[in-house]
């Protein structure tokens, strides 16, 4: 197997490493991807550097150039996210729009449609969320229950969508809404876009443990969606939501390079001590550090074996559910057991005065139980597994 990459992919490598260098804000820290994102300020700073990569031709890269892209190739979107991670890059804002909403405008958008809003995505100049999950049905996606009413011209929206990204931030929704509640559950669903600053648009931040909100309850009350803001056929909306959701699955997981994160913790094990002496002489420190190298490498040949089915045009396979579920579960065994070493470090809160490292340990571990919940569960994770790849019985 040919791990390398050839001479126009190295070649892109190095244009996009050198311009990292030249232009990656110099007053950006290691830990400043922690900053509360939720704040104006903060949003509109990341706003700004992604802004600054659109600028550079930089930005959505994967896209095809009609659409403002590079036509980058999938090697080069590879190569992309691994010097953004070396260089440890400011986050960008727009994530939904970028991965999920344009891709599929640009597959089942009427002309007009891409026309009106695929331009003012890459730019940042319009912030998208997505209302696909429901309070009351956690991962069944299709039981939905919000209602779009057909009133001619418009319709009528009523309900709520919950864990909904970025929706404090947002311009505009994708929304999965039921407007025949007399089919099936896969049918009768339309897909809209609806205009956050709508009249009856509620947004009600749902406060995480690290003191974030960058998750909402989204209310919509007697809520008018202009006909020409359906996507797709009326009541075959479950068409569009399934190719949302293909390119989430392609790019949710987390980080695919999972050494990052082991580096690290190797780095803070060497600057603590245990019983006198720097903790990363500790044998049982030691061990446990190659653990998790070990499940980084393998995590990473993995994505590998995903990477090449894509290469070979073969649909997705069971390497999703394996890298979603094995990224997030290492991860937060990493950041438990960086707990572990800080020992009474470990309860300093993010920025605190005298915490190791600014504090990004303790924010990082409560954080990473979130990982395991979005984009379908791990206990769903391992149900796909287990059911679709390994073919045991259902429970």
């Amino acid at each position: 197997m040919d791990f390398k990459f050839n001479e126009a992919d190295e070649a892109f490598r190095l244009e996009f490493k050198s311009w990292l260098e030249k232009n990656i804000p110099r007053d950006w820290r290691d830990d400043d991807e922690l900053a509360d994102p939720d704040t104006k300020s903060e949003f509109e700073r990341r706003r700004a550097w992604h802004r600054k990569l659109y600028d550079g031709g930089w930005m959505c890269i994967h896209w095809p150039k009609e659409y403002g892209g590079r036509g980058a190739t999938l090697l080069q979107q590879v190569i992309y996210n691994q010097e953004l991670d070396q260089a440890k890059a400011p986050p960008t804002v727009n994530f939904q729009g970028i991965a999920r909403v344009g891709p599929t405008l640009m597959q089942w958008g009427t002309p007009a449609q891409k026309n009106r809003f695929i331009p003012k995505i890459p730019s940042a100049e319009e912030i998208w969320c997505q209302g696909l999950s429901e309070p009351n049905h956690g991962s069944d996606l299709a039981a939905v229950e919000t209602r779009a009413i057909d009133k001619g011209d418009y319709f009528l929206v009523n309900g709520s969508k919950v864990w909904t990204s970025n929706a404090h931030h947002a311009d505009f929704s994708t929304l999965l809404c039921r407007s025949d509640p007399e089919q099936p559950k896969h049918k009768g669903l339309s897909y809209l876009l609806v205009d956050m600053k709508s009249a009856g648009v509620t947004v009600r931040p749902l406060v995480q443990i690290t003191g974030e909100h960058g998750f909402n309850q989204v209310f919509f009350e007697d809520v008018q969606v202009p006909k020409e803001n359906l996507v797709g056929k009326k009541n075959e909306g479950w068409l569009v939501a399934i190719t949302n959701m293909m390119f989430e699955r392609t790019i949710h997981g987390g980080r695919t390079d999972m050494m990052v994160e082991v580096r690290q913790l190797a780095t803070l094990a060497a600057r603590v001590e245990l019983r006198g002496s720097p903790a990363i002489m500790d044998s049982y420190v030691r061990q446990r550090l190659a653990s998790f190298a070990c499940e980084a490498e393998a995590l990473k040949y993995t994505s590998f074996r995903q990477l090449t089915r894509q290469l070979r045009g073969l649909p997705p396979g069971p390497e999703g559910s394996v890298m979603k579920l094995g990224t997030t579960d290492l991860n937060l065994r990493i950041q438990n057991f960086a707990m572990e070493l800080l020992g009474a470090y470990s309860q300093f809160e993010y920025q605190t005065p005298g915490a190791i490292d600014r504090g990004k340990w303790s924010h990082r571990m409560l954080a990473a139980r979130r990982g395991t919940i979005a984009a379908g569960t791990n206990e769903i994770q391992h149900n796909i597994i287990g059911e679709r790849v390994l073919h045991l019985p259902k429970g």
